[in-house]
């Protein structure tokens, strides 16, 4: 298994419309993304939320890619 802070996120702020604060997003899943009041909080966020994605790809018996590959972009 692959450690998680390997895999490549970005970080953006989110507006006030948007409820505040930051997003995360992984260019390795798709729709693997989570948020939170700063940039540190999301990105805690963020790695629990692909520790989920990853633990479920590995429950359906689908590979999970490697951090920087592009990665998965399907649906569950």
């Amino acid at each position: 298994m692959f450690k998680l802070e390997d895999y490549p996120f970005e970080i953006r702020p989110l507006t006030k419309d948007e409820g505040g604060g930051f997003l995360i997003s992984f260019t390795d899943f798709n729709e693997c993304c989570s948020d939170g009041e700063t940039p540190q909080e999301a990105i805690e966020n963020g790695m629990d939320a692909l520790r989920g994605v990853i633990l479920t790809l590995e429950e359906l018996g689908l590979s999970v890619p490697a951090p920087g590959s592009g990665g998965f972009s399907g649906k569950f």
